[in-house]
């Protein structure tokens, strides 16, 4: 039977994640129709790649197939901390020095693991898996129900009793392998709302290889729109977040962007 107590966190829980079903990567559709639009009406400015491109967005657009609710609050549920108990301790702060290892696959001193966090959220039919002992992130990203996202967010550190102080470390370093030349999206981020700022970078996955992504050239976003007067927390960081997305910032489309498979394999995360 459920308390009050449980309910509560129950129908907060709900009410969070419906709040999240706005999209997270996303423009609304509007936008998005005005986009292909203009682009169309003005074919003699763009290259024929881009003028099949525009209509392929465009007949995606219409595109529907059935929201998968239940897929929807598993990958939503594995990430909203709940409010801590009157007597519960606070948040152990552990101090990062350069050149500690974060998060490493099949590494069993890992303190979080990555989950799925797709398009579904916002009702799209992208799906994507990770696994966290190898490392490899694989999935299919489609336009329909004007989706067009992956992602995976770690889950609470500790479930929820670590955060990261990283004041001696200039940013993080991603190892990773197969990216297949696409752009991704690393965000780094130091409050446990569930939509709160995302510090995000953006990075070509070339080649087996490595990028290093400097906390002082991160972009504040909130569903990838930019945001201005935060600043970024790096003594409180609690969350880590990889995205393949067809847009990047504020509407704009990514140039390294394709609908269909992709996989990446993240190896490490470390700081430095």
């Amino acid at each position: 039977m459920l308390t009050f107590r449980s309910s509560s966190c129950l129908v907060a829980l709900l009410l969070c994640l419906l709040d999240s079903s706005g999209a997270l990567f996303l423009p609304p559709r509007q936008y998005y129709t005005r986009h292909v639009v203009s682009k169309t009406t003005t074919s003699n400015l763009i290259s024929r790649r881009e003028k099949r491109r525009s209509s392929t967005i465009l007949a995606a657009a219409d595109e529907r197939k059935p929201w998968e609710v239940l897929r929807f609050i598993s990958q939503s549920s594995k990430f909203v901390t709940l409010p801590p108990l009157p007597f519960a301790a606070s948040p152990v702060k552990r101090k990062m020095g350069a050149g500690e290892i974060i998060w490493e696959a099949g590494s069993s001193n890992n303190f979080f693991n990555f989950a799925p966090l797709d398009d579904v959220v916002m009702g799209g039919a992208s799906s994507s898996n990770i696994d966290n002992n190898t490392g490899i992130w694989t999935g299919k990203v489609t336009e329909a129900n004007n989706g067009g996202f992956v992602g995976v967010r770690s889950t609470p550190f500790q479930g929820g009793s670590l955060s990261l102080d990283m004041t001696e470390c200039k940013g993080i370093e991603i190892r990773f392998r197969q990216g297949n030349g696409k752009r991704f999206k690393f965000v780094v981020r130091d409050s446990t709302d569930f939509n709160g700022i995302c510090w995000t970078t953006s990075f070509d996955a070339k080649a087996n290889g490595s990028v290093r992504i400097p906390f002082s050239s991160q972009v504040p976003t909130v569903f990838a729109k930019t945001v201005s007067g935060s600043s970024f927390n790096v003594k409180d960081v609690v969350g880590l977040q990889f995205a393949y997305s067809k847009f990047e910032y504020d509407g704009k489309l990514n140039p390294n962007f394709e609908v269909g498979d992709f996989s990446l394999q993240i190896v490490e995360l470390r700081t430095y």
